[in-house]
């Protein structure tokens, strides 16, 4: 016991993940006071933050069944410990002391003075400024590593682009599909065929070590045409019946929106799918805008705009959508409170994903029943939530957990079709 590490864990890392008590195996795992009280004012709250507060509390007091929390709990099928450490108020000259985060500073510098060279104390924590605020003071301490995928870039943000013979070519338009052995290709990705002549090329999608031709698809009721080969990519999954799951990511103006709108609404017009719901994390840029009065559809109304804008950009009315929301045609389900519920015979949209831990779209993938798609779409670049980034987002890590999975497509789309305006301001500012 004498080389194990202390790991003083914080709240934001017990609320993002209530399973986060569990995982450091081999470790003892200290609970400042100030948490416990930081755990209490969630509790109440619906959605993960208040299942999470709940979790912890009810395992702790399971805890106190087996031991005395102050002198720390042995979980043996876990190989750690379980302390909940009372703090001195010894706080370093400059910081406030009624603030939690320097009370857990404090926490983790008493720990450390009295361990010495005998154990590593460490604090595991999502904050940011308080990871700052450590190192300033000689304290090591990281962020929660569990869910973080290896990589800034998925694993599709690039086209794959394979160099195969003219007579490859021809036997792929001819008969649809053409046979190639390439570890390198996960399931349902897309690739471009170049063959020896110039300008001989092909576009198709990986399935089962089949290379499969993309034909030409045009919406039924909604005549919509992809602009450039990734919006052909993306509108080909939208339209796949195989496909339970589509990830689209890419920058502002890149189509997102639209193409998936357009494919649920035409999937809708032509009955395969009762009703569209949408659904995303609410999650203000800037200032919040605070309150807001009316019912569930009237206090989303702010987050559901890009929608309304496509609506009007395609039909040149709002009309049509208001009035497929009236008669149910649209759903508008906010995250918070979609636990329990269960999506049959929907096209379910969840709208700025990337602002979404991967426990919230846990909670929603998991809802989808039978002859229901559901399409992640989102930005990994412009995330609005505080402690999650690229790594750590919950469309991120879907995208990285699916990839080799034939229930799910991710398409990336790098060229944005706004405006020239638009697109330069992505890449410059």
């Amino acid at each position: 016991m004498k080389h194990r590490k202390t790991l003083v864990v914080d709240t934001s890392v017990l609320l993002y993940d209530k399973e986060s008590i569990h995982s450091f195996s081999g470790c003892d795992v200290v609970i400042p006071l100030v948490v416990l009280d930081e755990l209490d004012r969630f509790k109440e709250k619906p959605g993960i933050l208040g299942e999470s507060a709940r979790y912890v509390n009810r395992f702790l007091d399971f805890l106190r069944t087996m031991g005395r929390l102050d002198e720390g709990v042995l979980i043996e099928e876990e190989d750690q410990t379980v302390r909940v450490l009372i703090s001195h108020k010894n706080i370093p000259t400059g910081l406030d002391g009624t603030k939690g985060d320097n009370q857990i500073i404090e926490a983790a510098l008493s720990l450390q003075k009295s361990k010495e060279k005998q154990s590593q104390v460490k604090v595991i924590t999502k904050d940011i400024n308080l990871r700052v605020k450590c190192d300033a003071l000689g304290l090591e301490a990281e962020d929660y590593f569990k869910d973080h995928i290896k990589n800034d870039k998925l694993y599709d943000e690039e086209n794959k682009i394979l160099n195969v013979s003219d007579s490859d070519i021809d036997a792929l338009y001819s008969e649809g599909l053409l046979e190639i052995e390439s570890p390198s290709l996960n399931e349902n990705e897309f690739v471009i065929l170049n063959g020896d002549s110039q300008g001989k090329s092909a576009l198709c999608i990986h399935k089962k070590s089949i290379l499969r031709n993309l034909p030409e698809r045009k919406g039924e009721s909604t005549d919509v045409k992809p602009r450039n080969k990734e919006q052909k990519f993306a509108w080909h999954v939208l339209n796949d019946d195989s496909l339970p799951m589509v990830c689209i990511t890419g920058r502002a103006g890149s189509g997102k929106t639209f193409l998936t709108l357009m494919a649920g609404l035409d999937a809708l017009l032509t009955g395969k799918y009762e009703r569209i719901v949408v659904t995303r994390n609410i999650e203000p840029v800037g200032r919040d805008i605070g309150f807001l009065p009316g019912d569930v559809n009237e206090k989303m109304a702010p987050w559901m705009s890009p929608l309304m804008d496509n609506f009007r950009h395609h039909f040149k009315d709002k009309t049509y959508f208001e009035m497929m929301l009236e008669k149910g045609q649209i759903e508008i389900a906010p995250l918070s409170f979609i636990r329990g519920r269960t999506f049959n015979n929907a096209f379910i949209i969840v709208d700025e994903a990337q602002n979404a831990s991967i426990h919230e779209l846990k909670t929603v993938i998991t809802r989808i029943g039978e002859g229901s798609k559901i399409i992640l779409m989102g930005d990994t670049d412009q995330i609005d939530t505080p402690y999650i980034d690229k790594r750590s987002n919950g469309l991120s890590i879907t995208i990285d957990r699916f990839a080799s999975s034939e229930l799910m497509a991710h398409v990336y789309l790098e060229r944005g079709e706004r405006s020239a305006l638009a697109t330069y301001a992505s890449k410059v500012l």
